[in-house]
């Protein structure tokens, strides 16, 4: 089991939305780049709620984000974990939401992409935060096998609010 770390969140000051991750998988670290395994549903998602094509470059779906006013992280900082799976996670830490909300304080909305980030945001740092508000979405990731078009309308909150 190896101890691994996420990455620096992603975003600017006009973000209004944050989606938080667990903790990248094993090919999201090798490249590191956010849900870089292809199988995951995330980009897919995030670019079929604009009708946009998806951008092969990371850096232009990175500048996608933050022209949507999403900012991007995970709620663990590190871990240890054996393969990809939330369920091998082991030992965590959440990073620091003071600092981050202190960072990019136009943010309103926290949705988070599957239920192992959910549970460890709310038993490591809690949802007490004024004027924020906090919501779970489908995992995008493929060991949740719930069809393509029910995630994207699960998270079609997010284009509804943008």
């Amino acid at each position: 089991m190896s101890n691994i770390e996420s990455f620096l969140p992603i975003g600017d000051s006009n973000s209004k939305i944050l989606i938080l991750g667990s903790i990248p998988g094993k090919e999201s670290l090798r490249q590191h780049q956010y849900y870089a395994y292809p199988q995951n549903q995330f980009w897919k998602i995030i670019y079929s709620l604009f009708d946009t094509p998806i951008d092969d470059n990371y850096d232009d779906k990175i500048s996608f984000l933050k022209k949507n006013n999403i900012a991007l992280w995970d709620v663990i900082k590190s871990c240890y974990r054996e393969g990809s799976l939330d369920s091998n996670i082991k030992m965590e830490q959440a990073n620091d939401f003071e600092s981050l909300f202190n960072n990019y304080p136009n943010i309103e909305y926290v949705f988070f992409n599957g239920l192992k980030a959910y549970n460890v945001f709310k038993k490591k740092v809690g949802f007490n935060f004024e004027n924020i508000k906090f919501q779970r979405l489908e995992s995008t990731s493929p060991a949740n096998t719930k069809k393509f078009e029910y995630k994207l309308d699960n998270w079609s909150i997010i284009k509804a609010i943008k």
